[in-house]
């Protein structure tokens, strides 16, 4: 008898529990981790309060964070579809929207001008003064020239012409020039501007690109030298994790310029920018930013016509359509 009873116990045990089990939903499946690329140097710098706080777990995404170390590395990826989420230069994002054929989209400008004129001197107090002078430059048939020739233009001097401007490798080859006094005006970007400073106080920042730019007749547009790509399919599949990023890096970038000395240690633990002390200094002259929507598109649209008139093969051979900019 107890022996039946026991079995008629455990019996109406079991049909509790399965109809228990019944009942309950089943468990989704983790989501895949949101794939960020990133690049070494100012256009990552916003990137990295995100990067640790996903390493903390404090994040409300799940990300895989890859650190590039060129543009060319970067597009590799991207092109092989290994990426959701890029931060990028601003030429390369339409460029690969136009090889791709729409495959991707702008959700944000992140990096506004990082480009300056350092002078061993002090002649050079605005864009007239380069009148008749020699200044060395990097970046020839790129970004770099383009905005350099647009401003000197935007002021009425020819390059080639009414200034004389020689064209280096290498930004370290120019900054050693500048440090050596072997070249008394030249323009670079940060951090390198930065690591000149440091080693020669005498030199000085004479001009300020952004600044220039500002002044030009530019219809609201900005020197755009950075921006955030997502994939179009990322974009349309997964929109709750796209938001969620984008409100996590906007607050990121404010943490960048409110707190450059812990950017800068983030900086070099994630590798962005190595040394933590030259990537802090150079924060608040990095233009670091994030712009959605209407004001994204001014500004980088206003970026994308002047390389395309200048190139159009800059920018992938034709501007991009409003496809591409994030609605």
């Amino acid at each position: 008898m107890r022996k039946l009873i026991r079995i008629l116990f455990a019996l109406t045990v079991m049909c509790i529990l399965a109809a228990v089990a019944g009942c309950l939903k089943p468990v989704d499946e983790e989501k895949d981790p949101v794939r960020v690329l990133t690049l070494k140097g100012p256009t990552g710098l916003g990137m990295v309060q995100l990067m640790e706080a996903n390493e903390t777990g404090s994040a409300e995404n799940k990300y895989q964070f890859t650190v590039c170390a060129s543009p060319d590395e970067i597009k590799t990826e991207i092109l092989a579809g290994r990426y959701d989420i890029a931060a990028v230069p601003i030429n390369l994002a339409a460029a690969l929207y136009n090889k791709t054929e729409g495959a991707l989209k702008i959700a944000a400008v992140n990096t506004l001008g990082v480009l300056y004129v350092l002078e061993n001197g002090q002649t050079i107090n605005s864009v007239q003064d380069l009148r008749g002078k020699t200044i060395g430059a990097t970046g020839e048939g790129s970004t770099p020239e383009y905005v350099l020739n647009y401003i000197l233009r935007a002021n009425g001097l020819e390059p080639g012409v009414d200034v004389t401007v020689e064209y280096y490798a290498e930004h370290e080859e120019l900054a050693k020039r500048l440090i050596g006094g072997l070249c008394d005006i030249g323009m670079l970007p940060q951090p390198n501007v930065t690591a000149v400073l440091s080693k020669k106080p005498e030199i000085r920042i004479a001009l300020d690109l952004t600044e220039e730019w500002e002044k030009a007749d530019n219809t609201g547009s900005a020197l755009t030298q950075g921006c955030v790509v997502v994939s179009k399919d990322f974009a349309e599949t997964r929109k709750e994790e796209l938001k969620a990023f984008l409100s996590e890096y906007e607050e990121s970038t404010k943490f960048a310029n409110d707190d450059p000395a812990k950017t800068g240690e983030l900086s070099a633990k994630f590798g962005v920018i190595p040394d933590a002390g030259v990537a802090a200094a150079a924060i608040p002259k990095c233009n670091i930013c994030f712009f959605a929507g209407s004001e994204m598109k001014t500004k980088a649209s206003g970026m994308l016509s002047v390389l395309y008139n200048a190139d159009p093969k800059s920018i992938g051979g034709k501007m991009p359509g409003e496809e591409f900019y994030l609605g």
